[in-house]
């Protein structure tokens, strides 16, 4: 299931976009305060955020600055503002799509659906390799991982997160196939064996480095 990010403080739009995109197989998270949600992006992950500009606290364009400093989700802004500004300087600070207000549901699926195509086929340099991550696995230089699905999961969500410290309890939350109910042994058990698949020598990672006291992060 897609799990996307909508800030609105627009009640009424957050009901009635939760429930039409739920047909499509779309979980909706929304938040009214800007400042809730990008709080909530070091507890949940998500697959694209739909951003309002006109919000309490702070203004939206610089809720998708502060997004594109934290993380590279794809971002559609979607505004009743007709500024031309509003549109220009959104993409320019790192918005994917621009919809203004008022706009028909559907439009809004398609729009969602054709960025999400362009996107999740990632493709990641890094120093060592290059790494792509589709719905049928995870390919290091063009050759599949052998991984099971826990690995897969968390593996995929390091790298969707790449150059950021995510941390254990973000991890349990995040990766289905380890859930709350599981040690923060075996989330370093699950990482000891990506290592033995990914680097070169696992015993001195360059890939997935350990950040004491805070969690993981995966360089690229």
């Amino acid at each position: 299931m897609t799990k996307i990010l909508l800030i609105e403080d627009d009640l009424e739009i957050t009901d009635l976009l939760t429930q039409y995109l739920g047909r499509y197989d779309m979980e909706v998270i929304g938040y009214a305060h800007p400042h809730a949600a990008l709080n909530s992006l070091s507890i949940e992950s998500y697959d694209l955020v739909l951003l309002d500009l006109t919000l309490p606290d702070m203004d939206g364009l610089e809720v998708c600055e502060r997004l594109r400093e934290y993380c590279d989700l794809p971002i559609i802004i979607s505004s009743a503002r007709s500024d031309l500004n509003d549109k220009v300087i959104g993409l320019e600070l790192g918005a994917d799509d621009y919809l203004p207000k008022p706009y028909e549901p559907r439009e809004l699926v398609a729009r969602i659906q054709s960025l999400l195509r362009r996107t999740q086929g990632r493709i990641l340099h890094t120093t060592e390799d290059t790494f792509r991550v589709d719905e049928h696995g995870i390919f290091k230089s063009g050759e599949p991982l052998p991984l099971t699905r826990a690995e897969f999961e968390l593996l995929s969500l390091l790298i969707k997160h790449s150059g950021h410290i995510i941390s254990r309890d973000f991890i349990a939350n995040n990766v289905q196939s380890i859930g709350w109910e599981s040690s923060e042994r075996s989330i370093d058990v699950l990482i000891r064996r990506i290592r033995q698949k990914i680097e070169r020598d696992p015993k001195h990672p360059v890939l997935i480095r350990s950040v004491r006291g805070m969690g993981y992060q995966f360089i690229p």
